[in-house]
């Protein structure tokens, strides 16, 4: 007989527990299908059976009761991979199981704990100085249903039971070391006490989350979503949470935290596809580093202001009134035009429009027609010069056609301060039916300044009869006004994660999204790309307002190995004095590969680089670098599912085993933001890091120990 270890003895005994969970949860799902199928069951009919009015709250009752068992089995149904993952051990012998969603016994008797209640705040919280009655922490690893490793926390030494096994310790470390795949994972079996704050912290005005490269900023805003919808389902769920990242690849890369966590009522989009519920488009392209900038200033708001209400022809209007010509000059109408866009969209003023130039006619026209005429308003309006004018003058406009006028960079030179140069850069970054992901919001704020398009319908001036209006004067008074609020939807919570690139006009685009709503923002404002910080800093603060605000520093990096991280914070020192470094809590013992490489073998070098790591790491590796150096480099790099290649801005959020970046200083000098778009790139490892400088050693490197290969 094979004698087993301590801690294989302690791994089957938490396998008994965890086999007994999961007998349970498949009687649940028993219930759930039995409950399903005996609703659908009920109450069912035919079109030729007889229905009664009393049988209308069976059928509702029916329909709760399908609705319920098809929630719970699609929990139940939920990836759940290691769905128990901790137990506490109190010193009252009190014995608390920690997973993903809750499990009770028939008889209602707690089996797991749900992590977000607060009885499981102690796996969390719990301290060698305050272990709030906890002796020993236990973290289990499983794979599937299958318990892999345990590792346990003394937290009351004093209290220890003679009979009480203890196992290992670092669960923290062991669940770092291990390799990344393509989706980030939960860390609900290792939140630190500094993230379970914030996760478990009041919902109510704004949140701000801020802290270095690797500190956990995003997974700890989304353990706090699946927390709200814990505590504050009702409220949530009815007014909606959004979810908004930089772009669709770091949102499919977090995609699976909430559904693991078995959260999915979320919404979630990247920046370029949150004004889809206004936009018949969205887009994951992106502009020039300088085309981006000029699209998000704030300038951008008067610029397209002006282009809505300045682009009319420049002519007067005449009427023929009972055979008398009267003018109304340009800048009469000009000023009647920029008073009513003033006060509402500018499709919904076609009636106001018709209103004022009758008024306008009244004032020009005394002594030459006989404005007190009981019919003279409808003489106005059926003038034969004054539907084509109207039509010509204030048309129907739609966000992409009016953007599209902005191709033309002398108009742009007309309505707005820019230069020559940025005008032209403008227009040359204009591109209809090819909108990038900083179109989205200048398209955004059009739809809000133009309102909805007029819903289909007999022609305002047509002469089809309308039964229910007697007048021209009656069509345009009963036409339904709709505000620009109503075509946004909206919602009770806004997440916004790398918050520090979001641009002044993005922040309008997300503003007009929750208006009333909570909001959760993250980010570190060393690695923006925004050239202005400032700019993002006002617009931010108009956000906010006077709403109530607090503020979090997240201080550990979980992420970066320190050999790689200090190269990177030795980096960014020399230009953001001032940024949050944290503190690396981990080494690998492997010091970065600074490479260097003639113009005319780089893609030698760089594909012998990328074969060492694929040969000495197991998860992701990337190449970073601008978009002609990877094209030069697809052809020659193997086809690996692990194997990345992405620019500069495309690997914010994310994380890799390994990281290799070509030609740093061409990264410095092609971008606004210069070195902190390379300060992101220095930190995405978490295992290895290589550079590669072409012909001369990088500016950028600073004074550093690690190996140099030349």
């Amino acid at each position: 007989m094979t004698n087993k270890t301590p801690r294989q003895e302690q791994i089957e005994i938490e396998q008994a527990y965890v086999d007994r969970v999961n007998r349970q949860l498949l009687q649940e799902k028993d219930a759930a299908k039995r409950l399903a199928h005996e609703a659908y069951s009920h109450f069912s009919s035919t079109r030729d059976t007889w229905f009664r009015e009393e049988l209308s709250t069976s059928l509702y009752e029916r329909d709760a009761f399908s609705y319920v068992s098809a929630r719970r089995m699609s929990q139940l149904d939920s990836q759940h991979d290691g769905l128990v993952f901790g137990r506490l051990d109190f010193h009252d012998h009190e014995v608390r199981y920690i997973g993903r969603m809750g499990v009770r016994t028939n008889d209602y008797e707690p089996l797991v704990i749900d992590w977000r209640a607060q009885s499981a705040e102690a796996f969390y919280r719990a301290t060698p100085i305050d272990p709030m009655g906890v002796v020993r922490r236990r973290v289990l690893t499983s794979r599937d249903e299958q318990v892999t490793a345990i590792e346990d926390d003394v937290l009351m030494p004093n209290a220890v039971p003679s009979d009480m096994v203890i196992i290992g310790d670092g669960a923290l470390l062991a669940a770092l070391e291990r390799s990344r795949g393509h989706h980030m994972s939960d860390i609900v079996a290792t939140i630190q006490a500094e993230q379970d704050r914030i996760i478990r912290a009041p919902y109510q005005g704004f949140t701000i989350i801020t802290g270095g490269p690797g500190t956990g900023k995003t997974v700890v805003g989304l353990h706090r979503i699946a927390y709200m919808l814990y505590t504050h389902r009702r409220r949530f769920i009815n007014g909606g949470v959004l979810i908004v990242g930089p772009s669709a690849v770091f949102m499919d890369y977090i995609s699976q935290v909430l559904p693991s966590l078995g959260e999915d009522a979320v919404s979630m989009e990247s920046l370029g596809s949150v004004a889809s519920d206004v936009l018949a488009t969205r887009s994951s392209e992106t502009d020039t580093p300088a085309a981006a900038w000029i699209k998000g200033r704030p300038s951008m708001v008067t610029l397209l202001r002006r282009l809505v209400s300045e682009q009319a022809p420049d002519e007067d209007l005449t009427l023929v009134i009972d055979g008398e010509a009267l003018t109304i000059p340009t800048d009469r109408l000009m000023a009647l035009r920029q008073r009513l866009i003033r006060k509402q969209p500018y499709n919904a003023c076609r009636a106001a429009l018709s209103e004022g130039i009758w008024r306008l006619a009244v004032e020009l026209g005394r002594g030459l027609v006989d404005v007190l005429d009981d019919k003279f308003r409808d003489k106005v309006w059926e003038s034969a010069n004054y539907e084509p004018f109207v039509n010509k003058w204030w048309p129907v406009l739609r966000p992409e056609e009016t953007l599209a006028q902005l191709t033309d960079a002398s108009l742009i030179r007309r309505i707005s301060q820019l230069d020559f140069v940025d005008s032209t850069c403008l227009a040359n970054a204009i591109r209809p039916n090819h909108w990038t992901i900083a179109d989205m919001a200048l398209l955004d704020e059009l739809a809000a300044i133009l309102g909805p398009v007029p819903s289909a319908g007999p022609d305002l001036f047509s002469d089809s009869p309308v039964a229910e209006l007697v007048s021209l004067d009656d069509r345009l008074n009963n036409q339904r006004i709709v505000t620009a609020d109503a075509i946004h939807d909206t919602f009770a919570h806004i997440l916004v994660d790398e918050a520090q690139d979001v641009t002044p006009m993005q922040w309008r685009m997300l503003r007009r999204r929750g208006p009333a709503a909570s909001w959760t923002i993250l980010g570190d404002p060393a690695q923006s790309s925004w050239p202005v910080p400032q700019e993002i800093t006002t617009a931010f603060q108009q956000l906010v307002g006077t709403r109530q605000q607090q503020r979090f520093l997240l201080t550990t990096n979980y992420r970066s190995p320190k050999e790689s991280y200090d190269l990177a914070t030795s980096f960014i020192r020399r230009t953001e004095p001032t940024a949050d470094i944290p503190e690396s809590v981990r080494a690998t013992g492997v010091p970065p590969e600074l490479l260097l490489a003639s113009s005319q073998d780089w893609t030698t070098v760089t594909v012998a680089a990328v074969q060492r790591l694929i040969d000495q790491v197991q998860g992701t590796i990337v190449v970073i670098g601008l978009a002609n150096r990877l094209s030069q480099l697809r052809e020659h790099l193997p086809m690996l599912d692990r194997l990345e290649l992405l620019d500069p801005l495309s690997v914010k959020g994310l994380e890799f085993d390994a990281t290799l970046i070509v030609h740093p200083d061409e990264i410095v000098d092609q971008s606004v933001s210069g070195h902190r778009i390379l300060y992101v790139c220095l930190t995405r490892p978490t295992q290895r890091l290589t550079t590669i400088d072409i012909d001369s050693p990088g500016l950028w490197r600073p004074t550093f120990s690690g190996r140099l290969h030349d």
